[in-house]
């Protein structure tokens, strides 16, 4: 698969270099210029996801997710709004929580918030979008967070 993609986008720069090869280099000027202010703050980011999960261990993890009621579930969604995660690890991690016996309404909140919050990336994604977008796309990401882990908890208890 990673491989027809690449060949489609060197295809495309290749069809687009013969179009005219003064606005392909201007564009591939511009996209360097983007990738270099972008790779240092990615990595950032992943060391620090990183170390805090590398630091934290599995049994504080158990007593967090074993807290009930609204003060455990407010605590996990907030870590989940500062951690944030792809997906591909996000899922993993949340079945295992769910196997050391976390409540399905608060590793739904949990994922959710992990997932679609992004208190560690928001400076990153306000630096391309703007403070003001970022701001209300992370406050409406963290109330559907709440809402969609209530709503597990209805379905799922």
């Amino acid at each position: 698969m990673w491989a027809a993609f690449y060949g489609l986008a060197t295809a495309a720069l290749v069809a687009s270099w013969r179009v005219d090869p003064k606005r392909t280099r201007e564009a591939l000027k511009i996209g360097a210029r983007s990738m270099h202010g972008l790779v240092p703050r990615i990595l950032g980011m992943v060391a620090l996801v990183g170390l805090v999960l590398a630091f934290v261990p599995p049994e504080v993890l158990r007593r967090l997710f074993a807290i009930r009621g609204l003060v455990g579930f407010a605590l996990v969604s907030a870590i989940g709004a500062i951690v944030t995660m792809p997906g591909p690890i996000a899922f993993p991690l949340v079945g295992s929580l769910a196997r050391l016996g976390a409540a399905p309404a608060t590793l739904a909140a949990f994922v959710t918030t992990l997932t679609m919050v992004g208190i560690v990336t928001a400076p990153v994604e306000a630096s391309y979008f703007g403070r003001r977008f970022t701001v209300i796309r992370q406050v409406l990401s963290f109330v559907t967070a709440i809402v969609i882990g209530l709503l597990m908890g209805v379905f799922l208890t």
